[in-house]
């Protein structure tokens, strides 16, 4: 059974629009424009992609649980209200 995941493609979205810079002192920065304040520092690009996963998903659930309007990624829209699919009694 394949299931939709909304939050897996959110984030891979996301992640996907990231920027790189490599700074003066060969470290490396990430950012998520569309997501103020997701930022990350790492000493190779491959540790700042991971802190920036990591700094996005806690942006995401913190903005969830605090009710604060997310950016519209890729057509994902997680402010919409959930849907439920009916449950029928076996």
């Amino acid at each position: 059974m394949n299931g939709r995941y909304v939050l897996s493609e959110y984030m891979e979205a996301a992640m996907a629009a990231a920027f790189y810079d490599k700074l003066e002192d060969g470290t490396f920065s990430g950012r998520i424009h569309e997501c103020a304040g997701v930022v990350a520092l790492g000493k190779s690009l491959r540790e700042c992609e991971e802190e920036l996963r990591s700094t996005l998903e806690e942006w995401i659930l913190l903005g969830l649980k605090m009710g604060h309007e997310l950016p519209v990624i890729a057509g994902i829209d997680l402010n919409a209200e959930p849907t439920r699919e009916p449950v029928d009694a076996l």
